[in-house]
Parts: structure tokens; sequence; C-alpha cells
């Protein structure tokens, strides 16, 4: 604001001076000086073209800085013009917007090397008009369906009609789901597929992102071997550790001359120790083996009621014993082809782990429930324990993992594999003050 003031002063300086030179001419014009005056007319003259000269270099570099900037051409160095004061905000306006565009650039390249160094297919669309075009294509979607990184759908839709057809299909809404594409005349691959769209300055998006089954699945057989070999290792650990330190004491009290009764008494203790923590890995290893070798089920037909009744009464006496009111609520009966022991064992080692669950707790009670639905049966059993804590929630199934003294930590590892190898699955929640162990199985 200051400094348009300064450009109107100046202006209007030019201006008076011009109309006082005017007013001088005719003066002296009437004096009767005309060479005087002549001189004075001659001079208004070049004050009008330095005039002219200043306004229309004012605007034209009005015109062609903003010119620029609404072009976002921002190479221009004004650094030489820094002398004119006039421009001062101009010049501050200007480099204010190329600071900008280039943090604005850095980040966008930034972006860019995240999303094209990322092992996920992503396609972004954006609404133009009625039509969509292509506003990101990342290297992972390009090099993996062999795509060249075309700029419109209709294009996209020619080399990808697998993909494009689903999408067009749910008319550019929000999907998940798995899909088959034929890559570079290939066997076919399966793909999880999941699309959102959101808006935002008036500028529609729609992004696409598409992982392989395969890497899917081998990241989370990597992360579970890695956890077991952690569960592994501390077991290990916890037991060749005292032992290692226990003989290296055998081996120096051996090397001596005479033994004392305190040394004896010593050399007893240890070995008794030993003994106890080799008894402990190779119960390790035979609940590994156990694990390891888990037959195939035997099935056979058996009535829900019945195979609840059975495991409920080789628990009864525990029951009794820890004073737990135990509440079954199955109003109805179905056929099960199943297993009957290994899906016993399966109740059994939710029922004990329940009992543990409430220990300390006064009330106690187990609810047994089931319901039918889409042609598989879920049996839940509950307990109004303290629940799974969230840091321990994704190790539960993990074998040897336990939050026991006594524990083997094969448990729910073993019931798991029991369940699926009948083709269902086994999960667990907690809620309302509750958890719930929940049994899936074909009806």
């Amino acid at each position: 604001m200051f400094q348009s003031f300064k450009i109107y002063n100046q202006l209007f300086i030019r201006l008076l001076v011009i109309v006082l030179g005017f007013g001088f001419g005719f003066y002296l014009l009437q004096k009767g000086l005309i060479y005087t005056a002549v001189f004075s007319f001659f001079t208004v003259l070049l004050l009008l073209i330095e005039l002219y000269s200043y306004v229309k270099n004012a605007f034209l570099f009005y015109d062609k800085t903003i010119q620029a900037i609404l072009q976002n051409d921002f190479s221009a160095d004004f650094s030489k013009h820094k002398s004119f004061k006039n421009y001062a905000s101009l010049f501050q306006l200007y480099d204010g917007l190329k600071h900008k565009q280039n943090d604005q650039v850095g980040k966008e390249i930034i972006y860019s090397s995240i999303l094209n160094n990322i092992e996920t297919g992503i396609l972004i669309l954006q609404k133009q008009d009625n039509d969509w075009a292509i506003f990101l294509m990342n290297d992972y979607f390009s090099k993996h369906f062999t795509v060249p990184k075309v700029s419109k759908w209709s294009y996209l839709r020619n080399q990808l009609p697998s993909l494009c057809t689903i999408i067009e299909e749910q008319n550019f809404e929000e999907i998940k789901t798995s899909l088959q594409i034929r890559v570079n005349n290939q066997d076919t691959q399966t793909f999880v597929m999941q699309s959102s769209r959101s808006k935002t300055f008036n500028q529609e998006y729609y992004i696409v992102l598409l992982d392989s089954i395969q890497k899917v699945i081998d990241k989370k057989e990597k992360d579970a071997w890695i956890n077991l070999m952690k569960v592994i290792s501390h077991e290990l650990l916890n037991s060749l550790t005292p032992i290692r330190s226990l003989s290296q004491n055998l081996h120096e009290l051996v090397q001596q001359e005479t033994l004392s009764k305190e040394d004896l008494d010593d050399m007893k203790s240890s070995v008794a120790t030993m003994l106890n923590r080799s008894d402990h890995l190779q119960q390790f290893v035979e609940s590994y083996r156990k694990l390891a070798m888990l037959p195939s089920p035997k099935k056979e037909k058996v009535q829900l009621s019945q195979l609840i009744e059975s495991s409920l009464q080789i628990m009864a006496p525990l029951f009794k014993q820890e004073k737990i009111e135990i509440s079954n609520i199955i109003s109805f009966d179905r056929w099960l082809e199943i297993d009957k022991n290994q899906m016993e064992q399966v109740l059994i080692n939710l029922l004990t782990n329940s009992i543990y669950a409430l220990a300390d707790k006064k009330g106690k009670q187990i609810i047994i429930s089931a319901e039918v639905k889409e042609k598989r049966v879920f049996i839940t059993v509950s307990d109004n324990g303290y629940g799974i804590e969230t840091e321990i929630a994704d190790k539960i199934f993990l074998p040897f993992f336990t939050t026991r003294k006594e524990g083997a930590g094969i448990g729910l590892t073993l019931s798991k594999n029991i369940i699926e190898s009948h083709g269902g699955y086994l999960a667990f929640k907690n809620e309302a003050g509750k958890t719930s162990f929940v049994i899936c199985l074909i009806a």
C-alpha cells in the first residue's frame, strides 16, 4: 500500500510540473517572450514524453510480472531491479510465490519417489467433466501390468480391460474385492483390490490400490516365522543359559584335588537343576513335535449337543472346584461332520483358558452359545475374565507363546490348527467386559 502511494505521488508531481510548465509558457507568450515560451513548451513536451514512457514501462513491467505469475513461470531474476523501490511489494510477492512453487515441486518429487518405490500398484484418476483422466500411475503398476503411463481412461481400458470393467461396473464407487488379471499373456494372477473416492477443492479423485495375493501371503508367512523364531529362541535361551552356567561351575569343581561337603552339595544342586531344565527342553521339543505332526481329522457325524455336553462333563470337576457358573444357552441341535476327539480337545483348551482367566475374579461365569448363518455353525465360548491385553492380541495363536508360568503355549495354536484342518477358523474378540473365542465350522 505504501509503495502504491509513492507511485501515485510521483505521477502527481510529474503532472503538476507539466501543468505549471504549460501555464508558465502561456504567461511568457503573453509577455512577448516568444523564444523563452517556445523553450518552455519544448521542455513540457519532453516531460510529457518522459511521463508516457514512465507509465508505459510501469504497466509493461507489472503486466509481464503478473503474466509470469499466472503462467507459473518463475524463471525470471529480479535481483537487478532491486534498486526500483517502487516495485518492492511486487518483487516480494513474486519471490514468495516462487519459493512456494519450489517447495511444492520438491514435495511432489518426494511424494512421487515414495509412491514409485512402494511395491503396490497405485492408480489415481481425476474427474474431468464427465470423464476420468489418469492423474498418477506409479512405476510398480506400470511395470507389473506392462502398461505405459497413459493419460486417458480409454487408453487404460484397452490395456487392462479386466480391471477397468470392474471399476466401471461399480460406477467408480468404493470397492474391496479380489480379482484375477492376466499379465503379459502369462497365467492369471490374483490381486486384492481396494479403491476409494475423494473430493477436495472442487476436484474429484478415484484411488485404486492393487496388491498381489502371493505378496500378502509371503509377508504374513515371513512375519509369522519371525515371531515364531523369537519365541523359540527365548524358550531355548531360558534353559541353555543356566545349563551352560552350571556346567562351567561343575567343570571348575571337578578340577579341584579335593572336594568338600559344600562342594558336593553344590554339584548335586547343579545336576538337579540341569536335569530339570533338560526335562523342560524335552517337553518343549515334544510339544513342537505334537504341533508339527497333527494327524488328519477322522470325520464322523456328531451332534452339536453331544459334543458340548461331553466336553462340559470332562471339565465339570474343575468348574466345581473353581466355583464357576456354566451357562449352555444353545437352543438348537445340529449334525456336524467332525473328528469328535480333536474337537473335544479344542473345547477343553478353550474352557481351560477361561478357567485361568477367571482365577482372580468374583462371580465367575462361562457362557457357551451357538448360531447358524450362511451354512456355517459358530460356537462361542465366553467368560467374564479380564480379557486379552491389546499388546499381546496378535501373539496368542503363536506356538509356545503363553502368559502362564506352567503353560506350554501350544493350546491355542493346536486348537487353531485343528479347526483349520476341518475347513473352519478360530477367532477371538474382547467386548462388553467379556472375552469370546469363536469356532466357525461348516454346517
